[in-house]
This record gives structure tokens, sequence and C-alpha cells, in this order.
């Protein structure tokens, strides 16, 4: 075998739904101040009761039921997220266990709002390297664990949420050369710390590096695959802000393609957003099967990950 493809995806979110009139009754904001500055209009937020690896699993059991596979099938799991409480064991490992999946590698990617298209990257890598003959990547987070509900400037930001893909090998590369990077000296730009962990940005220096710096880097992952932005079929860019997602998408010059705006709907789900946006592409019929897809996440640590995709 020569690359990898994505055999299925799937996602999920908790059924809670939390709109922009729910948030003006707890801090000081409205639905007119919402979508003018970030075009979020809902979001969705998991109980107590349901933790990153339980979003992680039913995501994953989608993507497996897509692929016709088993949890033996899958030989690595790899979980991109930054809002694991413990430390071990991991998210991976608890996915795993939920699944039954029999033996596998199993690896946390924290990347922040990049971690699923790293995680994508890795797992392409240890396929077509033959470390691994099939893989479960999933993006997960419960934002709303760590967002601060008394600061309007980021808890309307932030959503709960699972995606996740089946990643085995194929005859041709079918997931393109990852292009990624960081600005470690910007890293202070998106945090997520403290005791107890809080969420918050840096809102200016943060939109302006993402629509003026990314735009070229999103041209160059194009470019390892041998594309150039009109080619493409979908764009799914990390899911942060409207404000972000629609300058960056115009000026990458991806003028046929379908732009998931999924953040209306999701809020920020940080690694979940781009797995749970593409899948709902899939799902809803927008991208077909073969079309190229542009997957390019960025965010925290200033990081940033993108490759082209086939669409299973």
């Amino acid at each position: 075998m020569n690359g990898s493809r994505i055999a299925a995806v799937g996602h999920y979110q908790p059924a809670r739904v939390l709109t922009n009139e729910d948030l003006a009754g707890m801090v000081d904001t409205s639905d007119e101040w919402i979508t003018s500055r970030v075009g979020i209009r809902t979001r969705h937020i998991a109980g107590p009761d349901e933790p990153v690896d339980e979003l992680a699993a039913h995501a994953a059991a989608k993507a497996l039921a897509g692929a016709g596979l088993a949890p033996a099938d899958i030989d690595l799991v790899l979980v991109a997220t930054s809002t694991a409480i413990d430390r071990s064991p991991n998210m991976a490992a608890r996915v795993a266990a939920r699944l039954g999946i029999p033996s596998p590698a199993a690896m946390d990617v924290n990347v922040v709002c990049a971690g699923f298209t790293h995680a994508l990257a890795t797992a392409d890598h240890a396929v077509r390297a033959g470390a691994a003959s099939r893989a479960l990547v999933i993006g997960a987070d419960k934002m709303s664990d760590v967002a601060d509900w008394s600061d309007r400037t980021t808890c309307v930001l932030v959503g709960d949420g699972a995606g996740a893909a089946v990643v085995e090998a194929s005859d041709e590369p079918r997931i393109g050369p990852v292009l990624w990077g960081s600005v470690p000296e910007m890293g202070h730009a998106v945090r997520i710390e403290g005791q107890p962990a809080r969420f918050a940005q840096e809102g200016q220096s943060v939109y302006r590096w993402a629509t003026t710096q990314l735009p070229a880097i999103a041209r160059r992952a194009c470019e390892r695959a041998g594309l150039a932005p009109e080619d493409l079929a979908g764009v799914v860019l990390h899911q942060a802000n409207l404000r972000i997602i629609e300058p960056l998408a115009q000026k990458l010059g991806a003028v046929n393609a379908v732009v998931a705006r999924d953040v209306s709907e999701s809020g920020n789900t940080s690694a979940a957003s781009i797995p749970l946006a593409f899948s709902k592409l899939v799902e809803q019929g927008r991208i077909s099967t073969g079309d190229p897809v542009l997957l390019f996440g960025f965010g925290g640590n200033l990081s940033y990950a993108g490759q082209v995709v086939r669409c299973p």
C-alpha cells in the first residue's frame, strides 16, 4: 500500500442546546452582540455525567459502523483533546475500553484546536509506515468544563462535542501531506491553564494572526497535495469564529468549495470542530465520495496543521 484513506467519519453532540438568549440570562450579552461578533447562535453542552471519553466513543462508534468494521479491527486509537481532567488513563485508553478494542496503541494528542489534523497526520504516517493497519482518529472536547461562565467574551464561544474518522491503508494516497507548525512565542494568546483550568484568549491577536498569516499557509497545504485552491470541493477550517472562517476562506481562494460554517450551530468545540463539521457535510451530502477537501486546524499554542483529504 502506498497511502492511507479516510474510510468513514462520524460525529456526536450532547442533547442540551444553549442558545444566545439563554446566555443573555447568565451574563451581560445579547443575541445581536454574539452573532455580530462571532456568528454563533447555539452550542451543545454536555452534562456532568457526560465525560469527554463518552462523547468520543459515541462519535467513534458511528465512524466504525460507517466503515463496516468491528472494534477488533482497530489497532491504533488517537484522541485529540485538551479537556482531559485526569492524566491517566488517557482518553484514548478510555475510549478503547468503552468500545471494546482489544489491544490498540492508545495515545492522546494535545494540540488544542489543531489537534485533530495533527492526529490525522500521525495516523496517516503510522499506517503508511506499517506501524498500524487501521486507526481510529477522534477529536473530542468538553469546553464547558473549562469555560469561565462569568466572562462574556469567552463563554459565548464554547461548545461540546466529538468527531471521528477511521483511517486505513489505501492503494493510493487519499490523505495528503500535512503542513504543520506553530508560533511558540505567541502561545500565550490562547490558554487553558490554572487550577481549576480555565479557557482564555487574546481575541484580537488571534484574529489578526488567523486572517493575515494563515491564508498563505493553507494554500501551501493545497500545494503539497498538488492542487490549487479552486480545485477544492470543500473547506473545513477550525470552527472558531465566523469572522475568522469567512475571510480566511475568501483569501484562500477556494471559489468552488463548500465552506463549513458549523460554528453557527455548534460553537467552538476545539479539537472536535473539524471532524464534527466534516462529518456533517458528508452526512448531509454536501460533499461527495472522492471530493478533495481541505482540513485546516489552528489555534491553541498558535499551532496549525492542514492536509487535503478525499471525502469517504
